[in-house]
């Protein structure tokens, strides 16, 4: 079983979330409503995690994950855990349906909460992963950055920091802190999902930053100092790897626009270990950008999770094929392109389809390399 840090991330990998079971979904409902406590939720959701575990073992992946079973959303919950976020209520439109959501906004100076919650839930996910690894998922820092502050309508109204330089001084420190911790708690493998990267190469995305008196160009070298001072002190021996996708709610997308705008900002970035790029249509262009990456490994998430039908083997490897054109195929792996169920409710597919396109994609990856 691979182990070695060398090899995060693996030849055939996932990103992290999978579609809640039923009875998990009716738990978190009977909590709401007040019918089951907060100790009994928990206790159902410990044993949908360790079901989801073994499933993962069993499906024969190196590292597994908690499935983010704990989380209404990917990224939320642990935002609101950090101090200085309000989380507040809304509507939205912006996935091409209107639904209930929730947002984030800074309220107060920014700072890592050392009992946030997120670290008991990855030791438990690490008590039943092994001999395996755990992988720890958590947003990456520019959500905060970009949802929480630049186009938060609440921040923007009570502004805390006197400058945006103070708070990304804060911001990294925030994330630098979460790093450590995490690494103190045994994580050797992290993700960072960081959607906000979108919004630099979308139009529609550029033209609201724009109307919040900044310009996306610029935006995109200050998220790229961030990021890199967040990993300045990253462990040798943690592996951390980066995650973008174009918007993954309820097999609904958000951003438009190619990756040719940050990729050199992006693969500059070389305390990644690796970059799990969405690639699983018409949206996310060529490969052509992935030119800029140095030596890190890009996994190419070929396999989509927003809907149910299997990908043809043959066509998924011609276009690693097409892509190591651009990258030494020893440097590409493959995984979904993104969770399944970035939210409570889930992609539009059942959790057979689910598990036949982790096994599509190990299936695929043992094909093309010999190392897998």
């Amino acid at each position: 079983m691979p182990n070695n840090k060398q090899r995060i991330p693996f030849r055939y990998d996932i990103v992290g979330s999978f579609l809640r079971p039923d009875y998990l979904k009716k738990a978190r409902a009977a909590f709401l409503d007040g019918t089951i406590t907060k100790n009994e939720l928990t206790t159902i959701e410990d044993q949908a995690i360790i079901d989801l575990i073994e499933k993962q073992k069993n499906a024969g992946l190196y590292a597994v994950t908690d499935g983010e079973f704990r989380r209404r959303w990917w990224h939320l919950d642990f935002i609101a855990g950090l101090n200085g976020i309000t989380v507040y209520d809304f509507q939205t439109t912006a996935f091409g349906i209107t639904t209930d959501a929730q947002g984030t906004y800074v309220s107060g100076p920014l700072s890592f909460s050392k009992d946030h919650p997120f670290l008991d839930h990855f030791r438990f996910t690490q008590k039943y992963a092994s001999p395996l690894l755990a992988k720890q998922t958590i947003p990456g820092p520019n959500m905060i950055f970009l949802d929480s502050l630049i186009l938060s309508k609440q921040y923007n109204q009570n502004p805390i920091y006197s400058s945006l330089e103070t708070f990304k001084e804060d911001l990294i420190k925030t994330y630098q802190d979460t790093i450590q911790a995490f690494y103190d708690a045994g994580c050797r493998y992290l993700q960072l999902d960081d959607t906000s990267w979108g919004g630099l190469f979308d139009d529609r995305f550029r033209e609201l930053i724009s109307n919040n008196g900044l310009d996306a160009d610029q935006l995109l070298n200050a998220f790229q100092d961030v990021t890199e001072k967040c990993l300045v002190n990253k462990p040798a021996d943690l592996a951390v790897t980066f995650h973008f996708c174009k918007g993954n709610f309820q097999s609904h997308w958000l951003y438009n626009g190619s990756y040719e705008t940050i990729a050199k900002n992006l693969f500059s970035i070389e305390a990644f270990d690796g970059f799990f790029l969405e690639y699983d249509d018409e949206r996310s262009g060529g490969f052509e950008p992935l030119k800029e990456l140095k030596d890190q490994k890009i996994v190419l998430g070929l396999i989509t999770t927003k809907k149910g039908e299997l990908e043809d083997v043959s066509s998924v490897e011609k276009r690693i094929k097409e892509a190591s054109k651009f990258v030494p195929l020893n440097q590409i792996c493959l995984s979904p392109q993104c969770g399944f169920a970035s939210t409570h409710e889930g992609n539009h597919l059942t959790e057979e389809e689910q598990w036949a396109k982790v096994r599509l994609v190990v299936d695929i990856a043992k094909g093309v390399w010999q190392d897998a």
